[in-house]
């Protein structure tokens, strides 16, 4: 079975949030959780690489940092990765109040640093989720996409 970062960081995700523990700082203890699920050497190392990036981004939360007039204009290698429709979900997250432009930002960033060449909806969903459950004060945001992760079914065209 070939994991992928996203899978690893899932694993601990849902470990934490469903267990209602706090994450091990440890890196060690980490790693040795993982490997004892069944995670590649490889994969762990990048996860765990991808969670100390965003511990190390410091963004500007709050009132101020919702009110943006600016329009986002994505680079090449942002557009070759992460397409129209994904780009429009980011929008969406961001007119509806879940994500702010500096949170867009830092998921832009840690959707890039996923190492995926074909990013989708789901796997923005998950970043979203994990970037908002990193940042103190963003219980609201955070339920608001946890309500859009878990509740929305897909489409079924006829």
């Amino acid at each position: 079975m070939k994991e992928t970062v996203l899978d690893v960081l899932m694993y601990l995700f849902e470990s934490f949030v469903d267990g209602g523990e706090e994450p091990d700082p440890n890196r060690s203890d980490l790693r040795n959780e993982l490997e004892r699920a069944g995670f590649g050497e490889r994969e762990i190392e990048r996860a765990l690489d991808w969670l100390d990036g965003l511990n190390a981004t410091d963004i500007e939360t709050g009132i101020n940092a919702s009110r943006t007039t600016t329009i986002r204009v994505y680079d090449q290698l942002e557009k070759t990765r992460i397409d129209t429709h994904c780009r429009g979900y980011l929008l969406h997250l961001e007119q509806i109040g879940i994500l702010t432009a500096p949170q867009r930002e830092l998921v832009v960033d840690r959707l890039l640093a996923l190492g995926s060449d074909d990013i989708d909806i789901d796997q923005i969903k998950w970043v979203v989720m994990m970037v908002l459950f990193s940042q103190p004060g963003q219980e609201q945001a955070y339920a608001q996409m946890e309500d859009l992760v878990f509740a929305e079914e897909p489409l079924c065209l006829h």
